[in-house]
């Protein structure tokens, strides 16, 4: 639900109505990126703080400084386990700050988080930190990611073996700021400048193959491009469909599914291609509004069933800064069309 209908919700009614609960209640949790390693569920999310702020549209208010992992023996389950922190901002050579949404893979035993993080000049890079355990503690590489930008990393292996990285977020995510290839700078800070114009192309994520080593870019990172039914780029002024933030790459019955939140609007939609680069046509919504300004989300398989994991602010009643995350199960219809999905039942 939109930030601005908060005034007007009975928070009792919402949490008994609501389809899951959170996961864990002892910190506040957000943005989960889900996977499954040797038979177990682990989360990976960010972990909200109050930083102090006033909510504004750059994420001022999100002081995110470090991750705790959380792990499930089964999606089913209504508790989450807090392995405790694995990487904190201080042990971050390059950033300084605002750790926000993360991702992990695997490759040859090792486990890999990817995160985003300001550094010193205030501009958004992602980060590698390595471990020998799904649940750290996780070692950073020195220097982030060469030639990355933005944040919302995602990270999908395909069947070949294959690693890619999607990634990007408008507003306060920086990725208007980076359409000539260059960070511009030089306007005072808004989320506003440098926005396409509602009749253009609407910005897109990014996406780009990484190295063997998982360290690195192999590429120049490529745009997502999000058709419509007609084969025509979605423009910045449809907001109810348009690529705002939270990229998620999975793949069902032979297609690519990449799923995304709409941002100001709210909705968490997808759209389908035949291979991990597009371009992909806008299918439909998973998630209506939530409770709380943002909305992000993972797609997992799990003993041949689907989940989707997603964050809503019902435990901090509607303080849109201090999410929670949550469970739910996933379903298609039989031309593979994903079944949107009410997170309330009232």
């Amino acid at each position: 639900m939109p930030e601005e209908s908060v005034d007007h919700i009975d928070f009792e009614a919402l949490l008994k109505n609501a389809i899951s609960p959170p996961l864990v209640k002892h910190i506040f949790t957000a943005d989960p990126s889900a996977h499954v390693f040797n038979g177990k569920i682990y989360i990976y999310p960010s972990h909200d703080i109050d930083a102090g702020d006033a909510f504004d549209d750059l994420g001022s208010h999100f002081a995110m400084e470090d991750y705790h992992i959380l792990s499930m023996d089964a999606p089913t389950d209504t508790i989450a386990i807090d392995n405790g922190v694995s990487l904190q901002v201080k042990d971050v050579k390059w950033a300084e700050k605002q750790m926000w949404a993360p991702d992990a893979a695997e490759k040859n035993g090792k486990y890999y988080l990817f995160f985003p993080a300001k550094d010193y000049n205030g501009i958004f890079r992602i980060g590698v930190a390595i471990s020998h355990s799904p649940t750290g503690p996780f070692i950073p590489e020195p220097e982030a990611i060469n030639q990355s930008f933005s944040i919302d990393p995602a990270v999908f292996k395909d069947e070949d073996g294959s690693y890619y990285m999607y990634f990007g977020g408008i507003w306060g995510g920086q990725l208007q700021r980076w359409r000539t290839g260059v960070f511009l700078g030089e306007q005072p800070e808004s989320p506003f400048a440098f926005l396409p114009l509602n009749h253009e192309p609407s910005l897109c994520a990014k996406v780009a193959k990484l190295t063997d080593d998982l360290l690195d870019f192999s590429e120049t990172a490529k745009d997502v491009l999000i058709n419509d039914e007609n084969g025509n780029p979605l423009l910045q002024g449809d907001n109810d469909r348009r690529f705002f933030e939270a990229s998620w790459m999975h793949k069902y019955q032979g297609k690519y599914y990449f799923s995304y939140s709409t941002g100001d609007t709210h909705f968490l939609c997808y759209a389908i291609g035949d291979n991990p680069y597009g371009p992909f046509t806008y299918s439909g919504r998973i998630l209506d509004p939530v409770i709380g300004w943002t909305s992000h989300h993972s797609i997992c398989e799990f003993e041949n069933k689907w989940y989707l994991f997603y964050h809503d602010s019902s435990l901090s009643k509607g303080v849109t800064h201090l999410r929670c995350v949550k469970v739910t199960e996933l379903k298609y219809d039989e031309d593979g069309k994903i079944i949107p999905i009410n997170p309330y039942t009232f």
